[in-house]
């Protein structure tokens, strides 16, 4: 039986007919005459010689609808930054690289740092600049990004994940996209184990906000793809680290009504590369990246007036793991039914984990509960530094050329 059941506060757009993407794809080349779309590929140029993206590049050759393709490629040198132009060199849109560690970048970014506070390097300033490009060509109404490292991408999950916020007729401004992550067994730990059962959690300590309730009710929130409108880039603001994700859903819900806001089924089945756990070392893997999703979650139910102390804190640790062996129990009985492989030691590994990961984002938010700030909206940047949108299509030009 199809899955048509909607949940939660925002709503669920169902992969029920796998079989209409042509007729999306139909419905989009008619859209971007009005609304056009320009996507963002956060890189690292590792990905250009894995074995994702170039299948990907090869899916993108044949979409049609598409305006403008932005690369935002980190962790490169020139010949490095060469050879991904000459890579991306046969896609047929107007496609453009932002070599985010080249020396006219880097000007930018010093620029930038000299009259704003200094953030960390990392997809979420990649992705922000990618906007500020999109956003000073002044070319596109709808902007989507997906990441590099998708094994399973076909070029449906783009016309899936872009379809709400182009038509005219759903008329979305975000778009939040969604997937099952099973292979022999289920993936997906830091959401399956940490996220969703530190949310309810949460909900316990603080009650059921309209904020948790609003996050509680994503299927996927970690996942890397999304749509909006052009406009959100103007007004909202991300953080830089491993909290993006969440940083993002955030921020949306600041600046956007809840009926504007929906998620979309993207495809049966999603592979990507895999993070290792890294329990014993709080600066990598998927320990830093819980650090970062609960201090980002923190910080934001403090600017809603939650006041956090030492005694909440391990109160919080104590509630979270209760949770999360409770999700961990029904996750076990899902794969059992699934004839899938479960590791119940290394679930209850990964729960021990994130539970010293809360301990130390509660240590760090009583530390400094602001922290390294989001970065800002680029309407204050252009406030700030009004020909910025000059410096950067010069600089990415002068690249490019």
């Amino acid at each position: 039986m199809g899955d048509f059941f909607q949940n939660g506060v925002i709503t669920t757009l169902h992969r029920l007919n796998p079989n209409n993407e042509k007729i999306l794809e139909n419905e989009l080349m008619e859209y971007m005459k009005h609304r056009p779309i320009a996507l963002i590929l956060p890189t690292l140029f590792t990905e250009l010689t894995g074995d994702a993206l170039p299948k990907i590049t090869d899916e993108l050759c044949t979409v049609p609808y598409l305006t403008q393709i932005v690369v935002t490629l980190g962790q490169a040198d020139k010949e490095q930054f060469l050879f991904a132009r000459n890579f991306f060199s046969r896609l047929p849109q107007e496609t453009v690289i932002i070599w985010n560690d080249g020396p006219r970048m880097q000007a930018l970014y010093k620029l930038l740092k000299d009259e704003f506070y200094g953030w960390e390097s990392g997809k979420g300033l990649a992705a922000w600049m990618a906007y500020g490009y999109i956003l000073a060509c002044d070319k596109c109404h709808v902007i989507a990004l997906h990441d590099c490292d998708i094994s399973t991408y076909t070029k449906e999950m783009l016309t899936r994940l872009c379809y709400p916020v182009a038509s005219t007729s759903l008329d979305f401004e975000f778009c939040k996209g969604y997937y099952s992550r099973v292979t022999d067994r289920l993936h997906g730990r830091v959401t399956r184990l940490f996220v969703t059962p530190l949310i309810r959690a949460l909900m316990k300590m603080v009650g059921i906000t309209p904020f948790l309730v609003y996050l509680d009710s994503f299927r996927y929130p970690l996942a890397g793809e999304f749509a909006m409108i052009a406009d959100m880039a103007w007004r909202n603001r991300i953080p830089a680290d491993w909290g993006l994700e969440i940083g993002v859903l955030a921020e949306v819900y600041r600046t956007c009504t809840l009926r504007a806001i929906c998620q979309v089924d993207l495809a049966d089945n999603y592979e990507h590369k895999h993070q290792e756990l890294s329990p014993g070392d709080a600066s990598k893997g998927l320990m830093k990246m819980a650090i970062d999703i609960a201090k980002n979650l923190f910080r934001t139910l403090a600017s809603d007036g939650v006041i956090f102390s030492d005694g909440f804190f391990n109160t919080l640790r104590a509630v979270y793991v209760r949770e999360a062996q409770y999700s961990l129990r029904r996750y076990h009985n899902d794969s059992l039914i699934n004839s899938l492989y479960f590791d119940r030691h290394g679930e209850a590994v990964a729960i021990e984990a994130f539970a010293h990961g809360v301990r130390i984002a509660g240590e760090q938010i009583l530390k400094d509960p602001l922290g390294i700030p989001l970065i800002p909206n680029w309407s204050r940047v252009i406030s700030a530094i009004p020909d910025f949108f000059n410096k950067l299509l010069e600089a990415v030009e002068g690249d490019n050329m």
